[in-house]
């Protein structure tokens, strides 16, 4: 028998799979990668399938939308492991309200969370099960960026959730400055923000929207531009924001729980939800910064600098080999619970 074979099997939940190349979908497949070397894993939509009979502990993704396997898994095996991963979603909105989220928390002998503020979120009698686990991603060496322009970026599905409205708006405001750039990632989920990104591209010369890219195309922009901007008005933990921090990308992130929950309470690059000349002001702080590099006047404070500083500070949290550790002591104690 070989020593794959004779491993306990555990199934992710995950609601999006390879096709959809969104959050859910990548933490599913680099925790695979993280348990390969303690359990077989395979990830699923559904449960029960075809291969549930092998599996002896679950982890589901999503509270509400991975309810319906939840509650099976449950029902079968209700001495068996299961975690329940808590999405922005979950955390901000759902378990408010959806009586199938509250019974998925209800079920779970843990409740996994993906940044430090979240545990706050949870019903009191639940609050006891939370594990916080940050997310991980190799670190990218940070690059010598232009001086003569700032280039900002942002990455995410065309969503009301992710708040794109906030940079159409920044970067109109921004029209006539050429030495201010603004690239948009991510495909129109909402249609209507599409029609909007492309009315704004029309407007402003200096915003360009590149719909959805490749997972590495996307990283390797991030490594080179001088900012990432993120708007949303409900995270659960995001992705790109430590992608970001560990590529040397500075970040500009909404004062929202959980944005502050990855990059820290007394970070300086927030600000208040769908403020566009917030945004504003800190992108001109910014500029600032980067013209001063280039030998003019310099601002009373290099944000960039602070920024970036901070980042480093932070990009420990997200080293995969914390990731893993983690998870491996997340699991035992699944695999324990049989």
């Amino acid at each position: 028998m070989s020593r794959a074979s004779s491993m306990p099997q555990l199934v992710i939940i995950s609601p999006a799979l390879r096709a959809a190349n969104n959050g859910n979908w990548q933490t599913a497949r680099r925790w695979q990668r993280h348990l390969a070397g303690l359990c077989r894993v395979r990830i699923s939509k559904t449960w029960p399938d075809a291969q549930a009979a092998g599996d002896a502990a679950m982890i589901a993704l999503h509270a509400r939308r991975s309810a319906e396997a939840i509650a099976a898994w449950s029902a079968e095996h209700p001495q068996h492991g299961l975690a329940v991963v808590l999405t922005g979603t979950d955390l901000y909105h759902d378990i408010a309200s959806n009586a199938a989220a509250q019974r998925s928390l209800a079920l779970a002998q843990a409740l996994v969370v993906l940044q430090e503020l979240a545990p706050l979120a949870l019903p009191e009698p639940v609050r006891g099960k939370a594990r916080v686990i940050f997310q991980s991603t190799t670190a990218r060496q940070a690059l010598t960026r232009s001086t003569r322009y700032l280039r900002a970026l942002m990455v995410g599905h065309l969503r009301q959730e992710k708040s794109p409205q906030t940079l159409f708006g920044a970067a109109r405001r921004l029209a006539g400055r050429r030495d201010i750039l603004i690239d948009h990632i991510g495909e129109a989920l909402d249609p209507a923000l599409g029609d909007e990104a492309r009315a704004t591209m029309a407007t402003a010369p200096n915003y360009r929207w590149l719909g959805g890219l490749p997972h590495e195309a996307v990283r390797r922009r991030i490594q080179r531009a001088h900012l990432l901007i993120h708007a949303s008005r409900i995270e659960g933990g995001a992705h790109v924001i430590m992608e970001a921090v560990t590529s040397g990308t500075p970040v500009l992130a909404s004062a929202v729980d959980g944005n502050i929950g990855m990059l820290g309470a007394d970070y300086a690059g927030y600000f208040p939800c769908d403020d566009v000349e917030a945004l504003v002001a800190l992108l001109l702080r910014c500029r600032e910064a980067a013209a001063a590099a280039a030998g003019e006047d310099a601002p009373r404070e290099n944000l960039l600098q602070r920024l970036a500083a901070q980042c480093r500070e932070r990009a420990p949290l997200f080293a995969p080999a914390r990731e893993r550790a983690e998870l491996y002591r997340l699991v035992d104690d699944l695999l324990g619970a049989n």
